[in-house]
């Protein structure tokens, strides 16, 4: 039996999964470790942290899954994006790793803008602008704030890559993830020397790139005996997570798009060709299908603002779950079906962490806007569904707008278990969603790269195609799409209006 490992690296935890040839799950499991905020804005976490739930959470996977080391044949990687580890000349860590959520850097962006003449032309260098999140602005910021840890720095790696090393013995990373540093020309699908250059980082710092089902490493001995597996085991360039979920969710080809409702909201497309938004509103990376692209838009409190609500005002529901045994999530949609679409004239603007698509604003806020005596709990929780999905369809509607056909929406996350969000989704976008009978994520893409990479099938687009199906398909209902459709640019009328607050609000804290 041949048996294929995903392990994604994630923010909160490690998830390892153990795959059949078939793409049958055969084990999975995650091992969590902390996350720190030594200021304000600032996110960072221990590289060993990383390792040494990888190592945990392998060896929980082959014992629940019953699997002999012989039958494993290879291993994918998957991680958060962005994050940098900063490695000496002994390959020891100097410093926790900065981590795609921390927002120290805004200065540094602007200095990237400025050394590559605008961010116009940084975009037309990079397909991409510079942002906080970035690993590009992190090593700047660790030359211009700590210099003799910037000078003890030989090698520079994203998280999913650390692991690789101590796996392997390799610095190694893929075109999915190195995209996501800035640092790369995603058209060539190599580092852009010019830009390394005009910011003067040294090009020996970086890993080699590979594709993404292609072989980088393969387990040398100490790694072997920790994770209980065979030395020679092969080891897979990966994906950087969002790429990787779209393998796992099959978007593989043209016109198929994914809308993943997380704590983030992200809607994926495939593309044959390099399409850039030339506003820099979306992303466009290479995808992990060799020789493809991808445009990505991201919005940061999707799911996250409902989690919010029920953190925050949703006690009551809360308690109710518990009464009935169910998801308290259950409760509240429940609720918000009490009103009608539209809620009544009430809107809500998701940015309780800032925005990235399409305004990439840190300032932004969230709101209800609109609120009168009419309205209740109902509306308030429908609202900010709404405001959620209107964030997405921003998302979709750029996408539509640079040659990338909208054919099929695959949904998952939380927002796709909810049938009420998977209608309101459906009616928002003004097209039919679907449903797959893959929910595992960047682990599950990762490990069909693995078998892709490994021999097991031709290619990756041959093991999405075996392995991946549509389950249940959603159709928009024509009288609430057509008042979607009339409601929807007030929304974005909302955050033009605020714009200049934000920034006000920001300033007097």
């Amino acid at each position: 039996m041949a048996v294929y490992l995903g392990i994604d690296i994630g923010t909160s935890g490690t998830k390892t999964l153990a795959m059949e040839e078939s793409g049958k799950i055969l084990a999975s499991a995650t091992v969590e470790y902390p996350l720190y905020s030594p200021k304000p804005g600032w996110s960072e976490q221990d590289p060993q942290d990383w390792w040494l739930a990888t190592i945990k959470s392998v060896k929980q996977v082959l014992k629940q899954g019953k699997i002999k080391k012989e039958d494993v044949k290879g291993l994918g990687l998957s991680g958060q994006m962005h994050g940098s580890v900063f490695l000496d000349k002994n390959q020891e860590v100097i410093r926790p790793a900065l981590l795609w959520n921390d927002q120290r850097t805004a200065a540094e962006c602007d200095e990237i803008e400025s050394k590559a003449g605008g961010r116009k032309k940084l975009i037309k260098l990079v397909a991409n602008p510079a942002l906080t999140g970035f690993t590009a602005p992190k090593i700047l910021w660790l030359r211009n704030n700590e210099p003799r840890n910037y000078a003890r720095t030989k090698q520079i790696l994203l998280p999913k890559d650390y692991v690789r090393f101590r796996l392997t013995g390799e610095f190694a990373t893929e075109v999915s993830d190195a995209s996501g540093t800035l640092l790369l020309d995603v058209k060539k699908r190599c580092w852009s020397n010019k830009l390394l250059g005009l910011l003067e980082i040294d090009t020996d710092l970086l890993p080699q790139v590979y594709e993404s089902e292609e072989v980088s490493g393969t387990l040398h001995s100490e790694a072997a005996k920790l994770l209980d597996l065979l030395e020679g085991t092969p080891v897979v360039g990966g994906g950087g997570d969002q790429a990787a979920g779209a393998v796992g969710n099959a978007i593989v080809k043209r016109g198929v798009i994914s809308a993943t409702l997380g704590t983030s909201g992200v809607v994926f497309a495939h593309s044959d060709d390099v399409e850039i938004d030339p506003e820099g509103r979306v992303h466009t990376f290479c995808h992990a299908v060799r020789g493809k692209w991808h445009v990505m838009g991201v919005v940061l409190s999707a799911g996250g603002s409902l989690q919010w609500y029920r953190n925050q005002l949703g006690e009551d529901a809360v308690r109710e779950a518990r009464k009935q045994k169910v998801d308290p999530y259950e409760i509240i949609t429940r609720q918000a079906a009490e009103a009608e679409p539209g809620s009544e004239g009430l809107y809500f603007l998701p940015y309780l962490a800032g925005e990235r698509t399409p305004h990439a604003d840190p300032h932004a806020r969230g709101a209800w806007v609109g609120l009168s005596l009419r309205h209740g709990r109902p509306h308030l929780i429908r609202a900010l569904m709404e405001g959620a999905t209107y964030a997405m369809r921003d998302c979709l509607e750029i996408i539509k707008g640079m040659n990338v056909p909208v054919n099929e929406i695959r949904v998952s996350g939380g927002g796709a278990r909810s049938e009420f969000w998977r209608q309101m989704q459906a009616d928002i976008y003004g097209q039919s969603v679907c449903t797959i009978n893959a929910e595992e994520g960047p682990a599950y893409g990762v490990a069909l790269l693995a078998a892709a990479g490994t021999g097991a099938y031709k290619d990756v687009v041959e093991a999405c195609t075996a392995t991946i199906s549509v389950k249940s398909t959603t159709k928009p209902v024509a009288k609430v799409k057509r008042t979607y459709n009339k409601l929807y640019p007030m929304y974005g009328q909302l955050y033009k209006s605020l714009k200049s607050d934000y920034r006000t609000i920001q300033e007097n804290l």
